[in-house]
């Protein structure tokens, strides 16, 4: 089993001193600047740690060897010693030479911004499936940056046959890496198919799903317990949820709706985290509907949505249909509230906190269940138990138009879903007009 780097207690614990660091190529990008680094520091308190030093360095290009400048390097060292900093974190991702390096120059320990989501990630998952999915987004994280130090993994002669016992050790990890990756690989595959499967039972046994997305701490699983009035943890720390919740809608005698909360999105979300969730993420693929939860109150939310926006489509689930609910709008005040209501009219205003808004929520979320429906016209034999039992379920999961019985022939119109109407397509005989969504 190959021993990945991590960020020990010890490291972490609370009190510790840490020092950020960001880059910028761009004269005027300040602002995204410093708001990746707003954002890293609380990613840096959700571990317990304390920033004692941020910098910035505007510089053309990063540098191959060392990130930042040299004189960067050793202002942020003198910095480091003087305020007792005992890690760097940078808020990019670093190349294997740029953090042997920079810890070699620095004399503490650094991480990049990828590795430190990796840790957070790797602190939270419970479930088997969880832990199973980060180990395998840091052994892809980690196989690139596999690279000699010093004597231990040097190369101790030249020519064919002469290699020294540090290349074979990097080599003999590379492989246990890669073996592992596979048996992960395989695992999670495994993981991908079962929920394949539950969710072609749910379909065939018509069942509607809601997936919630969102940015982190943007309130989806307080949002997820006021819509299925559950008590999952809820907290201000980023990444509280990485294993998928999923819970029954309360829509009475309506057809059964499943809502399910899943991982929130950051900026610059790690790929090798996207492949690796992807057996969880899937179900926001598969979902009839998507939620998308939006922190109102913050500063940044164009920013989040563009990143949410952009996790959805390397997901393949830019498709499904999107309701955007703008939470915590208990914290605008009441200009600031109408004037949203004026400009975005579709968006649900809602407060998780307090309740308010979850009626018109669930109804809207009623209505958008059945939008994407065909006004279809069905022949039935009402001698046939079966006819019986799909013009019993055309009631519970359509909108019955018309219905005309003569002797045993009933003729039935009704609005169905377009993902249940292949339920009854053998009874279907007339296609007569498809619902336009703006109706």
């Amino acid at each position: 089993m190959v021993i990945l780097r991590s960020i020990n207690p010890s490291e972490t614990s609370t009190g510790k001193h840490v020092a950020i660091v960001g880059l910028t190529c761009d004269s005027h990008n300040w602002s995204s600047i410093n708001s990746s680094l707003d954002e890293l520091s609380e990613l840096v308190l959700s571990i317990g740690a304390i920033v004692e030093i941020r910098m910035v360095q505007e510089r053309k290009r990063q540098d191959p060897r060392l990130f930042l400048g040299k004189g960067k390097v050793r202002l942020l060292a003198k910095s480091c010693a003087e305020k007792d900093v005992s890690m760097v974190i940078v808020d990019n991702e670093l190349s294997g030479v740029q953090l042997r390096n920079l810890e070699s120059e620095l004399g503490r320990r650094v991480i990049d911004r990828t590795e430190l989501i990796l840790e957070i990630f790797a602190s939270r998952a419970r479930t088997r499936e969880g832990k199973l999915q980060v180990e395998l987004a840091q052994l892809r994280y980690c196989l690139p940056r596999l690279v000699g130090t010093g004597k231990e993994l040097s190369r101790l002669g030249a020519g064919i046959g002469t290699r020294g016992p540090g290349e074979m050790r990097l080599e003999t990890d590379r492989r246990k890496i890669r073996l592992r990756i596979g048996v992960l690989s395989r695992a999670i595959e495994a993981v991908r198919r079962r929920r394949s499967n539950t969710s072609a039972r749910r379909r065939k046994k018509l069942v509607s799903t809601i997936a919630l997305v969102g940015y982190t701490n943007a309130g989806k699983t307080s949002v997820f317990n006021m819509l299925t009035t559950s008590s999952s943890l809820t907290s201000d720390v980023l990444f509280t949820t990485l294993d998928p919740l999923v819970r029954r809608m309360p829509f009475g005698g309506h057809r059964p709706v499943l809502l399910s909360d899943t991982v929130g999105f950051i900026s610059r979300l790690p790929h090798t985290l996207v492949a690796a969730f992807r057996a969880t993420l899937e179900q926001a693929s598969e979902a009839d509907l998507l939620l998308h939860v939006i922190d109102v109150s913050h500063p940044e939310r164009e920013r989040q949505i563009d990143s949410v926006k952009s996790v959805l489509r390397e997901m393949g689930a830019d498709h499904v249909p999107l309701l955007e609910v703008l939470n915590k709008c208990d914290l605008l005040d009441v200009s600031s509230y109408f004037h949203l209501r004026r400009i975005n009219s579709e968006a649900m205003l809602v407060s998780a906190l307090t309740g308010k808004g979850r009626e018109n929520l669930l109804e809207r979320i009623s209505e958008e269940l059945l939008l994407d429906v065909r006004r279809v016209t069905f022949n039935f034999r009402n001698s046939s138990e079966e006819d019986k039992r799909q013009i019993t379920q055309l009631y519970r999961y359509g909108r019955v138009i018309r219905h005309v019985m003569k002797n045993e022939d009933v003729s039935i119109e009704a609005d169905v879903p377009l993902n249940l109407l292949e339920r009854f397509r053998m009874r279907k005989s007339i296609n007569k007009l498809e619902v336009d969504r703006s109706e």
